[in-house]
């Protein structure tokens, strides 16, 4: 079981398994039919706080990583990782964000929590 990250302008490939929105608001431009998802839990996403600060440019990636990883161990959040978790153990999941750096957004910091877990 894999999980990826990918963005959510990228068409739906076969092999993304589970496809989960993991930004809090919804897309650009993006039509809810055209973006195929199966999931999108609100509650696992970056606070509009620390979304916002992240965003500004007032901090680095890796502050950002640290404090997003602090808000997944919340109660709600961590269920719903637990959740992601689950999914992946059943197959295959993508993380998908509007991000223009997909690797450097909370996709990829949630990607590594699951890994990691």
């Amino acid at each position: 079981m894999a999980v990826r990250v990918r963005r959510i302008y990228d068409s739906p490939e076969p092999e993304d398994g589970v496809r989960v929105l993991v930004d809090r608001l919804w897309p650009r431009g993006m039509a809810k039919d055209a973006a195929r998802i199966d999931e999108w839990p609100k509650g696992l996403t970056p606070s509009s706080e620390l979304r916002r600060w992240f965003h500004a440019g007032d901090g680095s990636y890796e502050e950002f990583a640290r404090r997003y990883e602090a808000e997944l161990a919340e109660p709600e959040a961590a269920r719903l990782v637990d959740h992601l978790r689950e999914l992946v153990r059943s197959g295959d999941v993508t993380l998908l964000t509007a991000s223009k750096s997909p690797d450097r957004s909370q996709a990829s910091v949630l990607r590594g929590v699951l890994d990691g877990g």
